[in-house]
Protein backbone atom coordinates (compact mmCIF):
# COMPACT_ATOMS: atom_id res chain seq x y z
CA UNK A 1 0.00 0.00 0.00
CA UNK A 2 1.03 3.50 -0.66
CA UNK A 3 2.96 5.20 2.64
CA UNK A 4 0.58 7.82 4.67
CA UNK A 5 1.06 10.87 3.87
CA UNK A 6 3.82 12.76 6.00
CA UNK A 7 2.17 14.17 8.99
CA UNK A 8 5.41 15.43 10.79
CA UNK A 9 8.15 18.08 9.73
CA UNK A 10 10.41 15.46 8.50
CA UNK A 11 7.54 14.47 5.88
CA UNK A 12 6.80 17.95 5.04
CA UNK A 13 9.95 19.77 5.06
CA UNK A 14 11.54 16.88 3.19
CA UNK A 15 8.65 17.22 0.35
CA UNK A 16 9.49 21.02 0.62
CA UNK A 17 13.43 20.71 0.98
CA UNK A 18 13.66 17.67 -1.51
CA UNK A 19 11.70 18.68 -4.24
CA UNK A 20 9.27 15.33 -4.11
CA UNK A 21 7.01 17.37 -6.61
CA UNK A 22 5.51 20.45 -6.14
CA UNK A 23 1.39 20.56 -4.21
CA UNK A 24 -1.21 21.47 -7.37
CA UNK A 25 -1.68 24.69 -5.90
CA UNK A 26 2.39 25.98 -4.51
CA UNK A 27 5.28 26.02 -6.69
CA UNK A 28 8.66 24.08 -6.15
CA UNK A 29 10.58 26.51 -3.50
CA UNK A 30 13.75 24.38 -2.45
CA UNK A 31 17.05 26.09 -3.69
CA UNK A 32 19.26 27.60 -1.25
CA UNK A 33 17.96 31.23 -0.55
CA UNK A 34 14.34 30.93 -1.77
CA UNK A 35 14.99 28.26 1.35
CA UNK A 36 14.13 31.52 3.86
CA UNK A 37 10.36 30.60 2.70
CA UNK A 38 10.59 27.25 4.94
CA UNK A 39 11.76 28.73 7.71
CA UNK A 40 8.40 30.47 9.20
CA UNK A 41 7.40 26.29 8.96
CA UNK A 42 10.46 25.22 10.79
CA UNK A 43 10.27 27.65 13.09
CA UNK A 44 6.30 26.48 14.36
CA UNK A 45 7.76 23.10 14.72
CA UNK A 46 10.39 23.91 16.69
CA UNK A 47 9.40 26.76 18.55
CA UNK A 48 11.19 29.10 21.24
CA UNK A 49 14.34 27.14 20.67
CA UNK A 50 14.04 27.38 17.13
CA UNK A 51 14.14 31.12 17.79
CA UNK A 52 17.45 30.29 19.55
CA UNK A 53 18.95 28.70 16.67
CA UNK A 54 18.34 31.12 13.76
CA UNK A 55 20.28 33.57 16.09
CA UNK A 56 23.08 30.60 16.88
CA UNK A 57 23.03 29.68 13.38
CA UNK A 58 24.10 33.02 11.77
CA UNK A 59 27.25 33.13 14.49
CA UNK A 60 28.03 29.89 13.55
CA UNK A 61 28.18 30.21 9.99
CA UNK A 62 29.90 33.70 10.25
CA UNK A 63 32.26 32.32 12.55
CA UNK A 64 33.24 29.20 9.91
CA UNK A 65 33.72 31.63 7.46
CA UNK A 66 36.11 33.97 9.07
CA UNK A 67 37.86 30.62 9.75
CA UNK A 68 37.95 29.15 5.97
CA UNK A 69 39.47 32.69 5.20
CA UNK A 70 41.99 32.51 8.08
CA UNK A 71 43.07 29.62 6.46
CA UNK A 72 44.37 31.16 3.59
CA UNK A 73 46.78 33.21 5.36
CA UNK A 74 50.08 32.56 7.21
CA UNK A 75 51.76 34.89 9.64
CA UNK A 76 55.37 36.01 8.90
CA UNK A 77 57.96 35.36 12.14
CA UNK A 78 57.12 38.79 13.16
CA UNK A 79 53.77 37.83 14.24
CA UNK A 80 52.61 40.87 13.34
CA UNK A 81 51.89 41.08 9.82
CA UNK A 82 50.03 37.60 7.72
CA UNK A 83 50.33 37.39 3.98
CA UNK A 84 48.00 35.57 1.62
CA UNK A 85 49.81 32.34 0.59
CA UNK A 86 46.63 30.56 -0.33
CA UNK A 87 43.31 31.54 -2.85
CA UNK A 88 40.95 28.81 -2.92
CA UNK A 89 39.35 26.13 -0.54
CA UNK A 90 41.82 23.83 -2.94
CA UNK A 91 44.67 25.28 -1.79
CA UNK A 92 43.45 24.93 1.84
CA UNK A 93 42.90 21.60 1.08
CA UNK A 94 46.49 20.93 -0.55
CA UNK A 95 47.97 22.79 2.67
CA UNK A 96 46.29 20.59 5.10
CA UNK A 97 47.15 17.53 3.31
CA UNK A 98 50.60 17.53 2.73
CA UNK A 99 52.47 15.46 4.58
CA UNK A 100 49.65 12.65 5.48
CA UNK A 101 50.72 10.20 2.43
CA UNK A 102 52.33 10.24 -0.78
CA UNK A 103 50.27 12.26 -3.48
CA UNK A 104 47.87 12.98 -0.48
CA UNK A 105 47.75 16.18 -1.47
CA UNK A 106 46.84 15.86 -5.09
CA UNK A 107 43.73 13.55 -3.87
CA UNK A 108 42.50 15.94 -1.10
CA UNK A 109 42.77 18.80 -4.14
CA UNK A 110 40.81 16.82 -6.41
CA UNK A 111 38.17 16.06 -3.70
CA UNK A 112 37.90 19.73 -2.75
CA UNK A 113 36.52 20.11 -6.28
CA UNK A 114 34.41 16.91 -6.79
CA UNK A 115 32.49 18.20 -4.07
CA UNK A 116 32.90 22.36 -5.09
CA UNK A 117 31.14 21.27 -8.46
CA UNK A 118 28.75 18.93 -6.75
CA UNK A 119 27.41 21.56 -4.68
CA UNK A 120 27.30 24.07 -6.98
CA UNK A 121 25.86 22.19 -10.27
CA UNK A 122 22.79 20.89 -7.14
CA UNK A 123 22.16 24.88 -6.92
CA UNK A 124 22.04 25.29 -10.50
CA UNK A 125 19.66 22.34 -11.36
CA UNK A 126 17.54 23.66 -8.48
CA UNK A 127 17.15 27.00 -9.64
CA UNK A 128 16.43 25.71 -12.83
CA UNK A 129 13.80 23.43 -11.08
CA UNK A 130 12.76 25.86 -9.03
CA UNK A 131 11.99 28.85 -11.91
CA UNK A 132 10.09 26.02 -14.36
CA UNK A 133 7.76 25.27 -11.60
CA UNK A 134 7.32 29.05 -10.46
CA UNK A 135 6.85 30.04 -14.61
CA UNK A 136 4.20 27.10 -14.71
CA UNK A 137 2.50 28.50 -11.64
CA UNK A 138 2.18 31.79 -13.17
CA UNK A 139 1.56 30.90 -16.54
CA UNK A 140 -1.54 28.38 -14.93
CA UNK A 141 -4.00 30.11 -16.71
CA UNK A 142 -2.83 29.23 -20.22
CA UNK A 143 -1.50 25.74 -18.99
CA UNK A 144 1.67 25.22 -20.57
CA UNK A 145 3.57 21.71 -20.31
CA UNK A 146 6.04 21.85 -18.12
CA UNK A 147 8.48 20.93 -20.82
CA UNK A 148 7.93 24.38 -22.36
CA UNK A 149 8.20 26.20 -18.90
CA UNK A 150 11.76 24.26 -18.70
CA UNK A 151 12.92 25.71 -22.34
CA UNK A 152 11.61 29.00 -21.53
CA UNK A 153 13.62 28.98 -17.73
CA UNK A 154 16.66 28.18 -20.21
CA UNK A 155 16.12 30.43 -22.61
CA UNK A 156 16.60 33.40 -20.06
CA UNK A 157 19.69 31.16 -18.56
CA UNK A 158 21.59 31.19 -21.61
CA UNK A 159 23.30 34.44 -21.24
CA UNK A 160 25.25 33.16 -18.29
CA UNK A 161 27.41 31.39 -20.56
CA UNK A 162 28.52 34.79 -21.37
CA UNK A 163 30.19 35.22 -18.07
CA UNK A 164 33.28 36.03 -18.10
CA UNK A 165 34.11 38.33 -14.92
CA UNK A 166 33.16 38.28 -11.66
CA UNK A 167 31.49 41.78 -11.44
CA UNK A 168 28.18 41.65 -14.01
CA UNK A 169 27.94 38.56 -11.44
CA UNK A 170 27.91 40.50 -8.56
CA UNK A 171 25.49 42.80 -9.83
CA UNK A 172 22.69 40.41 -10.88
CA UNK A 173 23.34 38.94 -7.18
CA UNK A 174 22.84 42.41 -5.55
CA UNK A 175 19.52 42.72 -7.94
CA UNK A 176 18.52 39.11 -6.53
CA UNK A 177 18.89 40.40 -3.10
CA UNK A 178 16.78 43.00 -3.93
CA UNK A 179 14.46 41.15 -4.86
CA UNK A 180 14.50 39.14 -1.96
CA UNK A 181 14.11 41.97 0.47
CA UNK A 182 10.98 42.91 -1.59
CA UNK A 183 9.59 39.68 -1.02
CA UNK A 184 10.29 39.84 2.20
CA UNK A 185 9.01 43.03 2.72
CA UNK A 186 5.37 42.21 1.18
CA UNK A 187 5.31 39.62 3.41
CA UNK A 188 6.21 41.21 6.72
CA UNK A 189 3.69 43.82 5.51
CA UNK A 190 0.71 41.70 5.31
CA UNK A 191 1.80 39.94 8.79
CA UNK A 192 1.57 42.98 10.30
CA UNK A 193 -1.32 44.50 8.80
CA UNK A 194 -2.98 40.89 10.57
CA UNK A 195 -1.26 42.37 13.88
CA UNK A 196 -5.11 42.20 15.76
CA UNK A 197 -4.70 38.49 15.49
CA UNK A 198 -1.24 37.33 16.68
CA UNK A 199 -0.72 35.22 19.68
CA UNK A 200 2.33 33.57 21.44
CA UNK A 201 0.44 30.70 21.93
CA UNK A 202 1.26 29.94 18.64
CA UNK A 203 5.43 28.79 19.36
CA UNK A 204 5.53 26.32 21.96
CA UNK A 205 8.77 25.55 24.53
CA UNK A 206 8.24 21.72 24.20
CA UNK A 207 9.69 19.84 20.66
CA UNK A 208 9.54 16.96 19.10
CA UNK A 209 12.98 15.64 18.65
CA UNK A 210 13.05 14.28 14.98
CA UNK A 211 11.07 17.77 14.28
CA UNK A 212 14.10 19.79 15.99
CA UNK A 213 16.92 17.93 13.82
CA UNK A 214 15.50 18.64 10.27
CA UNK A 215 14.53 22.20 11.57
CA UNK A 216 18.51 22.86 12.62
CA UNK A 217 19.63 21.81 9.43
CA UNK A 218 16.85 23.79 7.42
CA UNK A 219 18.21 27.21 9.54
CA UNK A 220 21.67 26.40 9.23
CA UNK A 221 21.51 25.58 5.82
CA UNK A 222 19.64 28.79 4.88
CA UNK A 223 22.78 30.73 5.93
CA UNK A 224 25.50 29.07 3.37
CA UNK A 225 27.92 30.84 1.68
CA UNK A 226 31.94 29.62 2.32
CA UNK A 227 31.97 28.11 -0.90
CA UNK A 228 32.23 31.46 -2.69
CA UNK A 229 34.26 33.31 0.28
CA UNK A 230 37.73 33.02 -0.96
CA UNK A 231 37.17 34.23 -4.00
CA UNK A 232 34.88 36.91 -2.63
CA UNK A 233 37.99 37.93 -0.08
CA UNK A 234 40.71 38.25 -3.20
CA UNK A 235 38.61 40.51 -5.21
CA UNK A 236 38.41 43.33 -2.34
CA UNK A 237 39.74 46.29 -2.27
CA UNK A 238 40.57 46.09 0.97
CA UNK A 239 40.69 42.84 2.64
CA UNK A 240 41.31 43.96 6.13
CA UNK A 241 37.62 44.80 6.06
CA UNK A 242 36.24 41.42 5.55
CA UNK A 243 35.48 40.41 8.62
CA UNK A 244 33.50 43.16 9.50
CA UNK A 245 31.33 42.88 6.30
CA UNK A 246 30.83 39.29 6.90
CA UNK A 247 29.37 40.28 10.51
CA UNK A 248 27.43 42.50 9.14
CA UNK A 249 25.92 40.37 6.38
CA UNK A 250 25.02 37.73 9.26
CA UNK A 251 23.74 40.42 11.44
CA UNK A 252 21.36 41.70 9.09
CA UNK A 253 20.23 38.18 7.54
CA UNK A 254 19.62 37.50 11.56
CA UNK A 255 17.68 40.17 12.20
CA UNK A 256 15.53 39.99 8.69
CA UNK A 257 15.00 36.09 9.21
CA UNK A 258 13.92 36.31 12.64
CA UNK A 259 11.78 39.04 12.21
CA UNK A 260 10.10 37.66 8.82
CA UNK A 261 9.92 33.87 10.63
CA UNK A 262 8.42 35.55 13.72
CA UNK A 263 5.71 37.59 12.43
CA UNK A 264 4.83 34.68 9.99
CA UNK A 265 4.19 32.54 12.65
CA UNK A 266 2.47 34.73 14.61
CA UNK A 267 0.16 35.43 12.03
CA UNK A 268 -0.91 31.80 11.01
CA UNK A 269 0.36 29.73 13.65
CA UNK A 270 -0.19 25.90 13.08
CA UNK A 271 -2.20 26.79 9.81
CA UNK A 272 1.34 27.84 8.32
CA UNK A 273 2.32 26.22 5.08
CA UNK A 274 5.74 24.29 4.58
CA UNK A 275 6.18 27.85 2.08
CA UNK A 276 4.63 30.76 3.58
CA UNK A 277 3.76 31.91 0.24
CA UNK A 278 0.56 30.00 0.44
CA UNK A 279 -0.21 31.49 3.24
CA UNK A 280 -0.81 34.87 1.13
CA UNK A 281 -4.31 35.63 -0.03
CA UNK A 282 -4.85 34.92 -3.87
CA UNK A 283 -4.80 38.78 -4.72
CA UNK A 284 -0.82 38.88 -3.64
CA UNK A 285 0.46 35.43 -4.30
CA UNK A 286 0.87 35.98 -8.20
CA UNK A 287 3.29 39.20 -7.26
CA UNK A 288 4.95 37.31 -5.06
CA UNK A 289 5.39 34.44 -7.26
CA UNK A 290 6.87 36.54 -10.10
CA UNK A 291 9.00 38.20 -7.35
CA UNK A 292 10.14 34.56 -6.77
CA UNK A 293 10.57 33.86 -10.73
CA UNK A 294 12.70 36.72 -11.12
CA UNK A 295 15.29 35.73 -7.73
CA UNK A 296 15.54 32.38 -8.99
CA UNK A 297 16.54 33.98 -12.31
CA UNK A 298 18.62 36.58 -10.82
CA UNK A 299 20.39 33.69 -8.43
CA UNK A 300 21.78 31.28 -11.03
CA UNK A 301 24.45 33.07 -12.42
CA UNK A 302 26.61 33.18 -9.19
CA UNK A 303 26.66 29.08 -8.98
CA UNK A 304 27.12 28.87 -12.85
CA UNK A 305 29.95 31.02 -12.72
CA UNK A 306 31.86 29.56 -9.89
CA UNK A 307 31.13 25.91 -11.16
CA UNK A 308 32.02 27.18 -14.42
CA UNK A 309 35.94 28.58 -13.29
CA UNK A 310 36.45 25.07 -11.23
CA UNK A 311 35.13 22.96 -14.34
CA UNK A 312 37.22 25.07 -16.72
CA UNK A 313 40.50 25.03 -14.55
CA UNK A 314 40.64 22.12 -12.72
CA UNK A 315 38.75 19.35 -14.30
CA UNK A 316 37.46 20.16 -17.89
CA UNK A 317 40.37 22.16 -19.16
CA UNK A 318 38.58 24.84 -21.48
CA UNK A 319 35.75 22.57 -22.33
CA UNK A 320 32.81 23.87 -20.01
CA UNK A 321 31.36 26.27 -22.46
CA UNK A 322 30.01 23.00 -24.11
CA UNK A 323 29.73 20.38 -21.41
CA UNK A 324 28.68 22.37 -18.05
CA UNK A 325 24.86 23.17 -19.99
CA UNK A 326 24.62 19.94 -21.16
CA UNK A 327 25.00 18.07 -17.69
CA UNK A 328 22.29 20.50 -16.21
CA UNK A 329 19.84 20.09 -19.46
CA UNK A 330 20.39 15.91 -18.40
CA UNK A 331 19.61 16.62 -14.66
CA UNK A 332 15.88 17.91 -15.59
CA UNK A 333 14.45 14.63 -16.20
CA UNK A 334 16.40 12.29 -14.25
CA UNK A 335 13.15 10.86 -11.83
CA UNK A 336 13.62 11.32 -8.23
CA UNK A 337 16.62 13.66 -8.92
CA UNK A 338 15.66 16.68 -6.22
CA UNK A 339 15.81 13.49 -3.25
CA UNK A 340 18.84 12.82 -5.15
CA UNK A 341 20.27 16.16 -4.59
CA UNK A 342 19.25 16.00 -0.91
CA UNK A 343 21.06 13.23 -0.22
CA UNK A 344 24.32 14.35 -2.00
CA UNK A 345 23.84 18.09 -0.58
CA UNK A 346 23.55 16.25 2.94
CA UNK A 347 26.83 15.61 2.45
CA UNK A 348 28.70 18.02 0.33
CA UNK A 349 26.54 20.90 1.73
CA UNK A 350 27.50 19.85 5.35
CA UNK A 351 31.29 19.27 4.74
CA UNK A 352 32.03 22.43 3.25
CA UNK A 353 29.87 24.64 5.11
CA UNK A 354 30.46 23.62 9.00
CA UNK A 355 33.04 20.23 8.80
CA UNK A 356 35.86 21.30 6.79
CA UNK A 357 36.06 24.99 7.39
CA UNK A 358 36.79 24.28 11.35
CA UNK A 359 38.74 21.32 10.12
CA UNK A 360 41.31 23.03 8.17
CA UNK A 361 41.44 25.86 11.19
CA UNK A 362 42.33 23.21 13.59
CA UNK A 363 45.00 21.43 11.72
CA UNK A 364 46.81 24.78 10.60
CA UNK A 365 46.47 27.28 13.46
CA UNK A 366 46.34 24.30 15.85
CA UNK A 367 49.62 25.42 18.05
CA UNK A 368 48.15 29.40 18.19
CA UNK A 369 45.10 28.20 19.23
CA UNK A 370 43.39 28.95 22.68
CA UNK A 371 41.64 26.28 24.47
CA UNK A 372 38.39 28.25 23.79
CA UNK A 373 38.77 28.25 20.47
CA UNK A 374 39.93 24.36 19.84
CA UNK A 375 36.74 23.62 21.99
CA UNK A 376 34.31 26.37 19.45
CA UNK A 377 35.99 24.31 16.21
CA UNK A 378 35.45 20.87 17.21
CA UNK A 379 31.89 21.72 18.85
CA UNK A 380 30.95 23.24 15.12
CA UNK A 381 32.59 20.37 13.95
CA UNK A 382 31.10 17.79 15.72
CA UNK A 383 27.59 19.65 14.64
CA UNK A 384 28.72 19.18 11.34
CA UNK A 385 28.92 15.77 11.13
CA UNK A 386 25.33 14.92 13.05
CA UNK A 387 23.00 17.41 10.65
CA UNK A 388 24.98 15.18 7.74
CA UNK A 389 24.16 12.06 8.97
CA UNK A 390 20.54 13.26 10.13
CA UNK A 391 20.30 14.87 6.33
CA UNK A 392 21.58 11.37 4.89
CA UNK A 393 19.20 9.41 7.05
CA UNK A 394 16.20 11.58 6.13
CA UNK A 395 17.23 11.57 2.55
CA UNK A 396 17.60 7.82 2.50
CA UNK A 397 14.28 7.20 3.98
CA UNK A 398 12.56 9.18 1.65
CA UNK A 399 13.81 7.33 -1.14
CA UNK A 400 12.87 4.38 0.64
CA UNK A 401 9.48 5.11 2.07
CA UNK A 402 8.31 8.39 -0.43
CA UNK A 403 7.87 10.55 2.86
Amino acid sequence: PPPPPPSSLSGSLLHFCLGDGPKPDSPLLSAPGIFVLGLPFALVQSGYVGLMVLVLSAWVCNHTGRKLVACLYEEERSFVSKVRVRHSYQDIMDACCKGLWPNWSVVGGWMINIAQVIELLMTCTLYLLVSTSLLCDSLSAVAPPRSACSLMSLMFLLPCLLLTDLRPVSVLSLLCSLAHILISLLVILYCLSCASNWSWSFLSLSVDPEDFIVSVGVIIFSYTSQIFLPPLEGIMEDRGQFDTMLGWTHGVACIMKTTFSLLAVLTWGPETSEVITDNLPPNLRPVVNLCLLAKALLSYPLPFYAAAEILQTCLLRGETDRNLPRLLLSAIPVPRFSLLMGLTGSVTGAAMTLILPCLFHLKLRWGRLAVQDRLIDMSILSLGVVCSVAGVVCSCLAFTFGI
